[in-house]
């Protein structure tokens, strides 16, 4: 196993982030988030901005900074950081301003869960079946 050691400065603690998960992060993140974050920025700022290729960078830069980010950040700071982040990452991605971004990243979380819901109720009428 890979293993990353920092240590902060306030009370000596040693803070520990396995690599190994990090990269296994990474991966399903892209794997479930980017196609979703895909098809809401191409409904939002149109074909010729938003890349899948895009997407894939989005989510996985986001995920390795909001991971450091998380190492040095705690509570509410941590989250509020990793979402003005990920705003950025979106920003920057997709060409496009805070407000666009921010409804990006709404739509993404829509998309998802109504995904979610129907593959839900889709493999529970398929197992009342069987």
């Amino acid at each position: 196993m890979l293993w990353m050691i920092t240590r902060r400065e306030e009370d000596g603690a040693a803070l520990i982030i396995n690599l190994d998960s990090l990269a296994i992060n990474i991966i399903l993140n892209i794997i479930v988030i980017s196609p979703f974050l895909w098809i809401s920025g191409r409904a939002l700022v149109g074909k010729e901005k938003a890349k899948f290729s895009d997407a894939v960078f989005t989510v996985m830069l986001g995920t390795l900074l909001g991971t450091l980010f998380g190492v040095f950040f705690y509570g509410f700071m941590s989250s509020f950081v990793q979402m003005i982040l990920l705003l950025a990452l979106i920003k920057h991605f997709f060409d496009c301003g805070w407000l666009r971004a921010f409804a990006i990243s709404v739509l993404a979380v829509i998309i998802f869960a109504l995904v979610s819901i129907a593959l839900g109720l889709i493999g529970f009428s398929l197992i009342m079946y069987l």
